[in-house]
């Protein structure tokens, strides 16, 4: 296989992989094509290799740069502004966890307190669903908990810890 047909091949699976995680696909075919860039690439080359609007790239350049997983680099003389991807793929790993858990499970877990809180009816039907309520707030506590242990760990601790954790 040419290697340019297997970056095409990488930027589709990677695309379609994402809306598996709730990811938009267009966000992450630019992200691949990014990360798999020898240098930089302006909105004109980004537009031209993804076959997308230039309001398309530029709203999903802006989604990346928040996620801080791309950022602005300034070529000298040159007046486009020019974008590249974080290539350290566990530190990639890391800021998808940290800004997943900060959009998905931080307001799951507010919820499920106010619910778990909120509820004042003194009814066996009522204890039921508060004990949902905590339960479920335990497990994604717990979840949490373990995010915020691999968004704080480097690479070889985590590794090690998940090998512990599979041979269980």
């Amino acid at each position: 296989m040419k290697l340019e047909d297997a970056k095409i091949k990488y930027i589709q699976t990677w695309g379609s992989l994402a809306t598996s995680w709730g990811i938009n696909k267009t966000m992450a075919q630019v992200h691949a094509l990014l990360l798999s860039s020898t240098k930089p690439l302006s909105a004109d080359e980004i537009m031209e290799a993804l076959k997308i609007s230039r309001g398309n790239v530029n709203m999903n350049v802006r989604a990346l740069i928040d996620w801080g997983i791309v950022r602005k680099e300034i070529i000298p003389g040159e007046r486009k502004e020019f974008f590249v991807a974080d290539k350290d793929i566990w530190e990639l790993f890391k800021q998808v966890t940290k800004e997943r858990k900060r959009r998905e499970v931080e307001p799951v877990l507010k919820v499920l307190e106010e619910l778990k809180n909120e509820v004042k009816e003194e009814s066996e039907e009522a204890e039921e669903f508060k004990k949902l309520m905590n339960d479920l707030a335990n497990v994604t506590n717990t979840v949490n908990g373990i995010l915020d242990k691999a968004i704080k760990a480097d690479e070889h601790w985590l590794l090690s810890n998940l090998t512990k954790i599979i041979k269980k």
